[in-house]
């Protein structure tokens, strides 16, 4: 079987992509590698993406190859830079992006496209990533990711939806869920809004299979 490893800076990512996973390429053997603190040291350290940082995912990535990983998928979206740095060093192998699919099938399509973040550095490094031609309108769902680190998932996903119904008022007509742990918000946001919702999820594990079956 293919092995993939995912690499996680937030807890709440693992549970979606896994089920992406089971849903969509179950064959696919998964390892995750979890290290909560990179997103808490981004957020406080004021020091950005700096140096240190990108050795920290080199070293994760060296780890996951060394396991016999085929592929790595990124599930944080806010260290675009990062896994950019480890994609050129292996590039051998498919190393992608959270986001990086999610991008590719939104400029595909047409409309303005509401971007919402439970995470600001999300919001921050994430929009350089889509082509010119592609139309954004940014939202953050503020107070949505401290409801999920407390257990409340409905509020979480509430607070996501009533971004989306915010988006298609300014002339959104589709919408994209930055985040891998928004991914539970999909259903929510669709019901909300009326308007076809991307997840980062969805799309990596397509562009996965695609590249390595």
């Amino acid at each position: 079987m293919t092995r993939i490893a995912l690499i996680h800076a937030l807890s709440h990512s693992v549970a979606p992509i896994n089920a992406a996973f089971a849903r969509d390429w179950p064959e696919a053997q998964l390892m995750n590698l979890l290290d909560d603190s990179l997103s808490a040291d981004l957020a406080r350290g004021g020091r950005g993406l700096d140096e240190a940082m990108h050795e920290r995912f080199q070293l994760l990535a060296q780890y996951a190859v060394d396991t016999g990983a085929k592929g790595i998928l990124f599930t944080c979206s806010a260290f675009g830079p990062c896994i950019e740095a480890v994609a050129r060093r292996q590039a051998g192998m498919p190393v992608l992006k959270p986001n990086e699919a999610m991008v590719a099938e939104a400029a595909a399509g047409t409309g303005k496209l509401g971007l919402i973040a439970t995470f600001q550095p999300t919001l921050d490094f994430m929009p350089p990533e889509f082509p010119a031609g592609v139309e954004l309108e940014l939202a953050l769902a503020e107070g949505a990711l401290d409801a999920l680190n407390g257990g409340d998932a409905a509020r979480h996903d509430a607070l996501i939806a009533k971004q989306a119904s915010a988006l298609r008022d300014k002339g959104c007509a589709r919408i994209a869920l930055a985040q891998f742990s928004m991914a539970r918000a999909r259903v929510a946001c669709e019901s909300a809004a009326g308007l076809p919702v991307l997840t980062t999820v969805d799309s990596a594990v397509r562009a996965l299979r695609a590249r390595l079956s």
